[in-house]
């Protein structure tokens, strides 16, 4: 799965012509732990349909504070560049899965 950081943000993100989900998480966020298999597993089933990455809030601070990400994990929804959904805390596959869909 890609890292998101400052760097490749704009361009895996913004300017990608897929829908992007982003996981913002941190290695020592026990509720993020919960949700990595989930978010890995939908990486897998939704290859080729959704770019499913990770944002590691303590190597990439500002892009948490750009996004206004408050809270993790935090799931980030990007289509066409912009943000379109946004899920905090640990939220099933199926729920995530349907919040995907409805933008695809």
């Amino acid at each position: 799965m890609l890292e998101i950081t400052p760097e490749n943000f704009d361009k895996e993100v913004l300017k990608s012509d897929k829908l992007v989900l982003v996981d913002f998480w941190a290695p020592w966020c026990m509720p993020c732990k919960m949700l990595t298999p989930t978010v890995e597993k939908l990486a897998e089933e939704l290859k080729g349909e959704v770019s499913i990455s990770k944002c590691n809030v303590d190597d990439s601070p500002e892009l948490a504070t750009d996004l206004s990400v408050l809270n993790i994990p935090s799931l980030v929804l990007f289509k066409n560049g912009e943000e379109v959904a946004r899920m905090v805390g640990v939220n099933s596959k199926t729920a995530i899965e349907s919040k995907i869909r409805s933008f695809m």
